[in-house]
């Protein structure tokens, strides 16, 4: 019985020996590192169009009365009611994007203009004896922007200078016909808020809220010898949305591990 426990194991050594040998022979898998990621990056420079809507709050206040032979300053100005305009918005757009090698952060720089018409009017407090009215024609600024890129897209916040086109109008309501006409270009601040997705490496669209702040700015009607001026306070909000064809940069670059 003994004799033949050792012969089996005897055997069983004789079989295994040769494949432990091959086994110990055969070389190891190498080890093949994943494909590379590609991450989109927001670097360069662009130019596009767009289109929208633009909401305008105006309101005016009596503040004097002028002539060459002296005038009427009011202590308290007249509150001469206000109107608002609503209008579409469209025109174009220019900038340039930096985003660092491996960071998240975008900055930036961008010049709009748009045109519009926006056309409001009200009648005077005082018996609604007079409308006026007003038309803003334009609508421009230039920003920094800075936002957060998740690889395609990129939530942005904007701020800078903002300037405008405003014509102005004043006639008796019962006859219509332009009493007097004023206009001006006026400077304020504008801030906003959006967001863009990047389609192709050359193409992105973006949708964008943005609130310009004119402040208050004094405007003189003529009539006559006279010549009446109004504070005129106005604040706007605009939506808007657009295309960007992009150059100069940027691209998917391969993620490091």
């Amino acid at each position: 019985m003994k004799r033949l426990t050792l012969s089996t194991i005897a055997l069983a050594t004789s079989f295994a020996a040769p494949a432990m040998a091959a086994d110990m022979a055969r070389p190891a898998p190498a080890y093949k590192a994943p494909p590379p990621v590609y991450i989109f990056n927001w670097s360069g420079c662009y130019i596009g169009g767009n289109a929208g809507g633009m909401w305008v709050q105006k309101d005016y206040s009596l503040t004097s009365i002028n002539s060459a032979f002296g005038g009427i300053v009011f202590a308290n100005p007249v509150d001469f009611g206000g109107h608002d305009a609503n209008s579409w918005l469209a025109g174009v757009q220019a900038g340039c994007n930096y985003q660092a090698p491996g960071s998240n952060w975008v900055i930036g720089i961008q010049g709009d203009y748009d045109w519009a018409n926006a056309d409001g009017s009200h009648a005077d407090p005082f018996g609604g004896l007079t409308t006026l009215q007003s038309n803003t024609k334009s609508l421009a600024s230039v920003t920094g922007r800075i936002g957060y890129a998740w690889d395609r897209f990129l939530g942005y916040v904007k701020g800078g200078g903002a300037w405008e086109r405003d014509d102005y109008t004043w006639f008796v309501t019962a006859a219509p016909g332009i009493l007097t006409s004023a206009s001006e270009t006026r400077g304020g601040w504008t801030v906003g808020v959006g967001g863009e997705y990047a389609f192709t490496d050359w193409l992105s669209g973006f949708v964008e809220y943005d609130y310009y702040w004119f402040g208050t700015r004094s405007i003189a009607f003529p009539v006559g010898p006279l010549d009446v001026n109004f504070d005129i306070k106005e604040r706007k909000s605009v939506v808007k949305a657009g295309l960007n064809f992009r150059f100069g940069g940027g691209g998917p670059v391969a993620a490091k591990y």
